[in-house]
């Protein structure tokens, strides 16, 4: 008994001081960002993921130079197959294939890997666990989801490649997610991060000048592409709320905010502005609603419409600021997202394309949802205020 608990406390010690000591390493290492640039682009909305998966296939098999992939997730279930077949086919062609996931996330067998290879499609992972901080490194993820072809053709959004994306798990029902097809320039951004992820994980490098790209021509849509290792999320999340003067709407797998933004959430929704928060009924992780539950009651007390989709699964990440401010793309609204993953955001400025988009957005909130109200957050079981207490302790690593 003396060894184990020996054993057990040198792993606690281990724990808490690699996380610390990598945390502070994590932040010390995010450089300050420059002003994103905006882009004129034509956007396409995709809230359905068939229709994403059929366009972005077309797509890819008309791609001439380049097709770069990077996902959270990337299973070799039905559809993850039909992707890679095709971009094995492609590379047989010529093209150049590159696949990006992330060590956590990405399902492909050993057999498929070599299938790719063979193929010429190079396959990289990011986030390998590494030391000296074995568990800090285990800790973080790339949770980017884009796509370029030919440097000008471009996807982001929250949407991975599996077949529960399609609605296929029977235990996750229906999937609600979000994701943007760009043409425009905007998608030299998306490259230019691609290529630095790339970079990270491969012992291949490659720079802007080795793109061959399709010509861009400017769309009408200004758009800003913000990427984050850590930090810069949270500092759009801030200008955006900023800018409410009448509405916000946040739809989100995970409600776990810092105090800062919740602080203004708070504040906006006392002054009168229509503060709207779209969670899933049901979680695909445990605790992580239970870890929202301390932010709901304040919020709803300030006058916040906070409601539970309960068709299926909701893993949309989505803030609408008025009828005219969109932010689509792979962040959540959570701590892990704010301060830990590396994220990649859109921010569609335009209230022409904004306002019409919104209506789709919010037939989820009123027509696929039911309100939480504080009689249901007093309600609850003894239980399910005891996991509370304990997603609140854990809530930065969930």
């Amino acid at each position: 008994m003396g060894i184990i608990t020996i054993v057990l406390v040198f792993l606690v010690v281990w724990i808490t001081v690699d996380l610390n000591i990598g945390t502070r390493l994590h932040q010390s290492r995010i450089k300050k960002q420059a002003p994103a640039k905006i882009r004129q682009c034509d956007i396409h909305f995709f809230s359905q993921g068939d229709k994403l998966f059929d366009h972005m296939l077309q797509h890819l098999d008309k791609a001439k130079h380049q097709i770069h992939m990077q996902f959270y997730i990337f299973r070799d279930d039905n559809i993850g197959t039909k992707f890679l077949d095709l971009l094995k086919k492609k590379a047989s062609e010529g093209v150049q294939v590159k696949l990006l996931v992330d060590w956590a996330g990405y399902k492909i067998s050993k057999k498929a890997k070599v299938s790719l290879k063979k193929a010429g499609v190079e396959l990289a992972k990011t986030n390998t666990p590494s030391f000296p901080f074995l568990f800090y490194s285990i800790h973080q993820r790339n949770h980017r989801k884009v796509t370029i072809i030919d440097g000008a053709h471009s996807y982001i959004g929250g949407y991975n490649i599996g077949d529960e994306y399609l609605g296929r798990d029977e235990k996750m029902g229906r999937w609600r997610d979000y994701h943007l097809c760009i043409e425009g320039a905007a998608s030299e951004d998306l490259q230019q991060q691609f290529l630095i992820d790339w970079n990270g994980a491969s012992e291949t490098q490659h720079e802007m000048g080795d793109i061959k790209q399709k010509p861009i021509r400017p769309g009408d849509i200004p758009i800003q592409i913000i990427p984050s290792d850590g930090s810069h999320i949270i500092n759009s999340i801030h200008d955006m709320l900023d800018r409410a003067e009448n509405s916000i709407f946040i739809g989100t797998p995970y409600f776990i905010p810092s105090e800062s933004v919740k602080n203004k959430l708070v504040k906006l929704a006392e002054a009168g502005v229509n503060v709207k928060v779209l969670v899933p009924k049901y979680p695909d992780h445990p605790l992580v609603k239970d870890a929202g539950y301390p932010y709901f009651s304040e919020l709803i007390k300030a006058g916040a419409d906070i409601r539970q989709f309960y068709q299926g699964f909701y893993h949309s990440k989505i803030i609408i600021i008025d009828d005219r401010l969109m932010d689509i793309g792979t962040s959540n609204f959570d701590k892990r997202s704010f301060h830990v993953n590396n994220e990649i955001n859109c921010i569609i400025d335009k209230q022409s394309w904004v306002a019409p988009s919104k209506k789709e957005v919010e037939k989820d909130f009123y027509e696929s949802a039911e309100k939480i109200t504080l009689k249901d957050i007093e309600n609850r079981s003894v239980l399910e205020k005891l996991k509370e207490k304990v997603a609140t302790l854990l809530s930065p690593f969930l």
